[in-house]
């Protein structure tokens, strides 16, 4: 998938961010705990700062939004969605590849929480995180940077 860039977030990609959270984690959600669609969009727009959002395009196309959010010690790795259609297809793995270079020029090590039976914990692991702890919903990764 070479075709893809990055724009900036801004607060009126919100709800279409909100919108392609719902639809893309419902499943996996639904399989630990209710669903409530409510609950998913209110924490999303609880944790949205467009400042460490990036919009994905193909093309001049919408095809996700992922955050990487700086901590003290640590980037972390959030709020990564593609539009089905995108799935599958390499995308997932360019975007990450693309902000993992950025990390490792930063020496600064990667976080990341996923659902428990997300199969999108196999991206990742292909890509060098590392389990860490996990609870009921999310299994905690990190990725060292590499020199």
């Amino acid at each position: 998938m070479a075709d893809w860039t990055f724009r900036p977030a801004t607060p009126e990609d919100a709800e279409r961010i909100a919108d392609l959270k719902v639809l893309v984690i419902r499943e996996h959600l639904e399989r630990l705990r209710p669903w409530s669609e409510e609950s998913a969009r209110h924490y999303f727009h609880v944790r949205y700062v467009p400042a460490n959002c990036r919009i994905i395009e193909v093309g001049g196309v919408f095809a996700g939004c992922v955050a990487l959010r700086q901590a003290e010690d640590c980037r972390w790795l959030e709020q990564f969605y593609l539009v089905p259609q995108f799935q599958g297809r390499g995308l997932g793995s360019a975007v990450l590849s693309a902000l993992l270079e950025e990390c490792d020029a930063a020496r600064m090590p990667v976080r990341l929480d996923v659902l428990q039976q997300s199969p999108a914990r196999r991206l990742y692991e292909r890509h060098g995180f590392v389990f860490e702890h996990e609870d009921a919903l999310d299994v905690f990764m990190v990725r060292p940077p590499r020199h």
